[in-house]
This record gives C-alpha cells, structure tokens and sequence, in this order.
C-alpha cells in the first residue's frame, strides 16, 4: 500500500482518486485554498462529487488545504498535482514548504508556459519552482492521455500515458495507479508527451470548426450531413503539423501518434469544450462574441493556451508551413474570423 495525496479536488483529481484506491492504496485529496466550500458540500452529501455526479469510495479521505501539512508529514509516497495550469505556481510552492526529496510527484495538469520568452513545459516549471525554493533531487512525472474525468469516475476503460525522463520511474508509478479498467502506457519522452497533450486543445478547435468551414455556401442542413471530409482532412493536417512542432522542442514523433497526441485529439474533438468553442467560431463567430454569447462561464482549455503562448509560436514559426495553427491562434489571440489558406 502506497500514501498517495492527490492536491486538488475537481473532477479530474477526484476521477484519478478512484483507480488509485481500488489499487490498495490510501488516498487522500486536499483542495486548494479556493476549495474549502467544494470539499464541505462533498463530505456533506456522502461523497457525492457535484462535478462528477459520482460517489467516491467512502476509503477515499478529503481533507480542506489548512489539513495539508499534517497529511504531507506522514513519508508520502506519491504526490499527485491536479490543479489547473494557473495553479501550478501556486502548488509548486506549497509542495516545497513539506518536499523529500526524489518523492513521486505526478503532473496530471496539461498545458505550457512561457518562461524567459521559452517555450516551457508544465513539469518543467513546476521543477524550477521547486528548485527556486532549495529542493534539488526532484523527481516528476507527467500523466496524459485520452481521459475524459467523467469516464475513468465511471469506470469505463481508459488508457493513458505515463512520462519521465527515466523510464525506471514511469513503470514505478504505473505499478501504483494501473488498475483492469485503467491502463497505462510509459514514456521517456516527457517533452513531447507534455507538448502533444497541450497543442491538441487549439487543433481541437480547428477539428470542431469543420462543420461551418466545409463549405460556407452550404446549408446548414447540408454542413451537419456531411462535414465529415473536412474533418477527416482537419485531423490529417493538424497531426502532421503537431509533428513538426513536437519535433522542434526535442519530442518524439511517436508520441503524436499515440494516446498524448491522436488519441486526446479523438477524446477531445468528439465532446469536449475546445471543440465546442470550434463549432462556434466555423460558424462565424468571432471569439469574443461566442465566449460571451455561448460559453461565458466556461473554460476553453484551447484559448486560455493560445493566449499563453500564442504570440510567441507565431514569432517562431513560419505561416506557410503551419496554416492550421496561425489560422487558430489568430483566431483566438487577434480576435479574426477563422479562416483556413486550404
């Protein structure tokens, strides 16, 4: 049985929560600072997670963040950071405050940073947090994959992909979190892992767009029927460019092509809310105008990132050679219709 603190209390955290535990390990999920409200309701309702519409298992303990130091104080074994990308500077600094070193931290977190005008990926910063606050001996893994929190909270079979740079490490953690209906794959190529799992949210966009982009002549009717070629085409060329950028921070191609790249790609474009905010924008829509009309409550994973790091991949690369991505970014950033040089 390993100690496993899962720091954060949203959906995906809490859905991670559930293979660890059927794993004989003991598991306990802190909320954040702004989670004291969230963790009250779920204690009070028998472990109903509002997000999730799923009881978590009564094993599972769920603490509020004043319980944090305490917890962490008993030799963890694992530390799972499940906050969202704005938080991460935040976790990283609580985490130094009770860090030993070389304990697992797990980074369940997608996204990418923009560090000394570099592109950087989340594990990354969260190391130079760490290190900024005297810790050396650091040891982080990145998990991603096609996982929609909602599924694993339900059980439903999933497959996801597990990454550091020394491999010894990826197949400990696998040991811990695998369970019959959650597999996991392993990887040293954290660069590319993070990066693929990131860049799929602004191509999802792209992907969701294809209705209203397939022909804007057409009818409605007609763009619903049969948008399914320009979809097709969309995801071709949205993974080769993916590719192309992985490649260029020292990722590996594989990775696009497996569950990080083309399989989130999948999960996302077929129900997720980058691929809803894409809808609207094939449409016609300007961002502003669908943000505040469609989703104003609602974050779009894919346009916080293109605001992220946006300007600074249109500074990098060339338009000719990525029109997909200039096509969303500009969209998004600049505030453009979409519109695609085909």
């Amino acid at each position: 049985m390993k100690k496993i603190l899962i720091i954060g209390a949203g959906a995906m955290g809490s859905a991670f929560s559930i293979p660890c535990v059927e794993n004989s390990n003991d598991v306990t999920i802190i909320g954040s600072v702004l989670e004291d409200d969230f963790i009250s309701s779920i204690k009070s309702n028998k472990n109903l997670h509002p997000s999730l519409n799923v009881v978590l298992p009564n094993n599972i303990k769920i603490e509020k963040f004043e319980k944090i130091i305490e917890i962490a104080e008993s030799n963890l074994d694992l530390i799972v950071v499940a906050v969202s990308s704005a938080g991460i500077d935040w976790a990283g600094d609580e985490i130094s405050k009770f860090y030993k070193a070389n304990t697992p931290i797990i980074l369940l977190t997608k996204g990418l940073s923009i560090i000394d005008d570099q592109l950087t990926t989340l594990t990354e910063k969260l190391e130079m947090i760490l290190k900024k606050n005297g810790h050396k001996n650091i040891n982080i893994s990145s998990v991603k994959g096609p996982c929609l929190a909602s599924g694993l909270a339900n059980k439903i079979r999933t497959g996801t992909i597990i990454a550091n740079k020394d491999i010894k490490e990826a197949q400990k953690i696998q040991n811990i979190v695998q369970t019959e209906y959650y597999k996991c794959e392993i990887s040293d190529d954290i660069e590319g892992v993070e990066i693929s799992s990131a860049i799929k949210n602004l191509y999802s966009m792209l992907i969701g767009g294809s209705q209203g982009l397939s022909n804007p002549e057409a009818s409605k009717e007609i763009q619903e029927k049969y948008f399914l070629n320009t979809a097709a085409s969309l995801i071709h060329r949205s993974i080769s460019e993916m590719v192309e950028i992985v490649n260029n921070y020292s990722g590996k191609t594989e990775t696009v092509y497996g569950l990080a790249g083309l399989g989130d790609i999948y999960v996302s474009v077929s129900g997720g809310r980058n691929s809803q905010m894409g809808k609207y924008l094939g449409q016609g829509y300007l961002y502003k105008e669908a943000k505040e009309k469609f989703m104003k409550s609602t974050t779009v994973e894919g346009a916080q990132l293109a605001f992220d790091i946006g300007p600074k991949l249109m500074a990098k690369f060339d338009k000719r050679k990525f029109p997909l991505l200039f096509s969303i970014l500009e969209c998004i950033c600049e505030n453009k219709k979409l519109q695609i040089d085909w």
